[in-house]
């Protein structure tokens, strides 16, 4: 009897110490936050007429593909016209990618581009197997987010940088410059990012006009300013005192963030603040 309980005890021993090592792997994960505003509402590109049209004319077509459409084009005409990257080419990425929104990395991460962590990243990340068993990905609040990271990725790498030479319209082009700067290992990236364009009409995406877009933006959010993701660091975390003729205009001013990422991160619902309340502040 005496045995089987000693025994007992050295196996709750040694699972509890196994439970122990795997809490380490948290610590890849540096002590940040990343802050996600809330996606501002965007305009019609008439992706609707589109997909209704699509359908009616080719019934054949993946349903979940045209809702994918109606759902992130809008997305990929704001990163067009933001960054000079075809609205046609995001979005056929993102339905590749994503498998139309529907794969498990894009549901448990909201990461519609199979972007990894790579050293840079220091926000939430999620384990899955790719090219090898368990590779680090970014993980996002809103595929938004992953829109915008998308088009930080293209424009700040330098192997990308050909690719801004050439015409927005010339979708084609994009697709196997991509290949060619290294986007992709599968051959076929470029053929499969064109078939999809040219079945659904992507094309139509890269032709709305910049400035309609963004007075559509502006009607729609009150003239509010596009807010970007920001990091803040947990460890070096600052707080800042509410003073008397304090305001959350005059905060954000002082330490150079804005009021709506102010708010974010201090989790307030209105600009209401009272003398003496801390406030997490931007370094």
């Amino acid at each position: 009897m005496k045995i089987k309980i000693i025994f007992s005890c050295v196996f709750l021993l040694i699972l509890s110490s196994c439970g122990a090592k795997k809490k380490v792997v948290n610590k890849k994960n540096p002590g940040v936050v990343i802050v996600e505003p809330a996606p501002i509402d965007l305009p019609s590109v008439n992706e609707v007429e589109l997909t209704k049209k699509l359908n009616k004319n080719n019934p054949k077509l993946n349903k979940e593909t045209l809702s994918y459409i109606r759902k992130y084009a809008p997305i990929a005409v704001k990163e067009m016209h933001e960054y000079k990257i075809p609205a046609s080419i995001t979005l056929a990425q993102g339905i590749l990618e994503s498998g139309k929104g529907k794969s498990e990395l894009a549901l448990k991460s909201n990461n519609h581009f199979g972007i990894k962590c790579h050293t840079a990243w220091k926000g939430e990340r999620v384990y899955h197997d790719d090219d090898e068993k368990g590779e680090c990905f970014r993980k996002y609040v809103y595929p938004e987010t992953s829109y915008n990271d998308h088009s930080l990725f293209l424009t700040q790498r330098s192997r990308y940088a050909f690719l801004f030479n050439y015409n927005i319209k010339n979708y084609k082009k994009w697709a196997y410059g991509l290949r060619k700067a290294g986007y992709a290992t599968d051959r076929k990236y470029p053929i499969k990012l064109i078939k999809i364009i040219k079945d659904y009409q992507l094309y139509e995406f890269d032709k709305i006009k910049k400035g309609n877009f963004v007075e559509g933006v502006k009607d729609l959010n009150e003239g509010e300013k596009l807010e970007k993701p920001i990091v803040i660091p947990k460890v070096k975390a600052s707080y800042y005192m509410v003073k008397q003729g304090d305001t959350l205009y005059s905060i954000s001013r002082k330490f150079n963030i804005s009021v709506a990422n102010l708010k974010a991160i201090n989790n307030l619902e209105d600009n209401i603040i009272s003398v003496g309340q801390k406030l997490l502040v931007k370094k």
